[in-house]
């Protein structure tokens, strides 16, 4: 029986509700997704050894042969295996798990995260057992559930929790229509090598194989050519998974951290990419100064960033990550970093010299968990258009969201709307403008968008008539508050009645 989206969505978040109480609403995702690939890999382990067992004729040596399956389950360490288990069930869990990551070094080392499930405390036998058994109720194959349905219920749990942890989710979710934009104004196309050095629970490289399937383009050119980083221990684990859930057949996201330790280069020389996509930690403090001073990469190509500040390094690093000829990147900052003067000005100065950067997009306030302020995109390219050289396109895109209770949100109008500007690139009143890299300069290389694009102002015209008519209802309106007013003096004994 084909499980459907809707049905999966909901069976997922109720496995969510089982933890509510001993387990933090922001830890939910460390027990959540690793059950959720288990019993997926399982699942999946059963069908293949199916499929095996038919091929051999019913064999069972011949069915064993590794080469018959996606990933090796051990002896002990299938789902059915810990489902039969009453007491410790968290010890035989983490056991089953790191047994499975020992088998597959390759592609599962450190897969399913480091959750304490043999906390007691938290996580008592009663309760694992409920959770094992609810997961249960419904096969994770593929002839029940497909990848895309997989994927698209695993990136719905990822949104409810960032939901549910609000201001902690910044770190590891980046709104997916934020996610869109970035990808569309980017374009990959098959064949292209994508990169997001701060890779969160990998949305970007998943976006990215989205627009290159609807673009018409063969997806299983990208694979081998997917690459993350991400510092966080869970959110890289995640990535990998979703990545996995998805369908995507080879990638590689390392858990690390970027500005440190790049996980991607050679020898002295930074790996370089087709598309360069990220939204890193705004203003990050203690981002790794010390290291970038003797920077064996030359990343500080444009100036060393401000200590308290690493927005420019991420900056840089992307830079230097892009291709020589294709390489294109889009990345989201803080309003601050286009117009903070001192070191941040100096290097934005620089890098406006290297003409390289092909467009300034400003964003709504309140789009991005744990961060009301209204942040920017930045468009950079190696080889720029001719009619495009020396140029530099700054949209207002501030107003182009829907109003949320907690949060506002980029809707697919707002996308198309936004997208389209980026890619006319042409002067629209109110909203965009193309500036020169000689304007800019005479601006002291301040970025800001006010200084560049103006307010559409609309001018209202009346009649004489309707105008007199305000003026009747205005005037109107004033004496009768004033009489109000002095009605409530009068009952107060401040003022004589007349």
């Amino acid at each position: 029986m084909t499980i459907t989206l809707s049905q999966l969505e909901s069976h997922l978040w109720e496995s969510a509700n089982i933890l509510r109480g001993p387990v933090d609403a922001a830890d939910f995702k460390s027990y959540v997704f690793p059950l959720l690939f288990f019993k997926r890999i399982s699942d999946v382990n059963d069908e293949e050894r199916a499929a095996a067992l038919k091929e051999f004729d019913g064999d069972e040596e011949s069915a064993q042969f590794s080469e018959n399956y996606g990933f090796q389950i051990p002896e002990d360490c299938h789902w059915a295996d810990v489902r039969k288990v009453a007491t410790n069930v968290g010890q035989a869990l983490q056991a089953a798990m790191r047994g499975i990551e020992q088998a597959n070094p390759h592609t599962l080392n450190g897969i399913f995260g480091d959750a304490q499930w043999t906390n007691k405390d938290r996580l008592s036998d009663a309760l694992l057992r409920d959770l094992i058994e609810h997961f249960s109720k419904l096969s994770l194959g593929n002839a029940a559930a497909k990848a895309d349905v997989l994927g698209q219920s695993y990136e719905y749990l990822i949104k409810k929790f960032a939901d549910a942890t609000n201001k902690k989710a910044g770190e590891f979710y980046t709104p997916r229509s934020v996610v869109r934009l970035m990808v569309n104004i980017l374009d990959p196309r098959e064949g292209e090598s994508i990169y997001d050095p701060t890779c969160g629970t990998g949305g970007m490289l998943l976006e990215a194989i989205h627009h290159v399937r609807e673009t018409r383009g063969d997806v299983r050119t990208l694979w081998g050519k997917l690459f993350g980083q991400e510092k966080n221990l869970t959110t890289s684990a995640i990535a990998r998974m979703n990545l996995f859930l998805h369908g995507a057949a080879d990638f590689k996201i390392v858990r690390g951290d970027t500005l440190r330790s790049p996980a991607f280069h050679t020898a002295d020389s930074l790996a370089t990419f087709d598309c360069v996509i990220a939204n890193p930690p705004f203003s990050l403090e203690k981002w790794g100064e010390d290291v970038w001073t003797n920077d064996p990469y030359g990343r500080n190509f444009a100036g060393m960033p401000p200590a308290k500040s690493g927005d420019y390094a991420f900056v840089q690093h992307m830079i230097k990550s892009m291709a020589p000829k294709t390489g294109r990147m889009a990345v989201v900052l803080p309003h601050g970093a286009i117009f903070r003067m001192g070191k941040e000005g100096e290097i934005r100065q620089k890098l406006l010299a290297m003409d390289l950067l092909e467009a300034v997009i400003g964003l709504g306030s309140n789009l991005f968990y744990g961060a009301t302020l209204a942040p920017c995109i930045l468009v950079f390219r190696q080889k720029k258009a001719k009619d495009r050289k020396n140029k530099v396109l700054i949209v207002d895109a501030s107003k182009e969201f829907k109003t949320g209770r907690s949060q506002n949100e980029l809707l697919p109008e707002h996308v198309e709307r936004i997208h389209g500007w980026v890619r006319d690139y042409e002067d629209v009143e109110g909203i965009a403008r193309v500036v020169t890299l000689e304007e800019i300069a005479a601006n002291d290389h301040n970025l800001n968008i006010p200084r560049y694009v103006e307010p559409k102002v609309t001018v209202e015209v009346l009649t004489v008539e309707e105008a007199m008519n305000r003026l009747r209802g205005s005037a109107q309106a004033a004496f009768a508050a004033e009489e109000k007013l002095a009605g409530m003096l009068i009952r107060e004994g401040l003022l004589q009645s007349p």
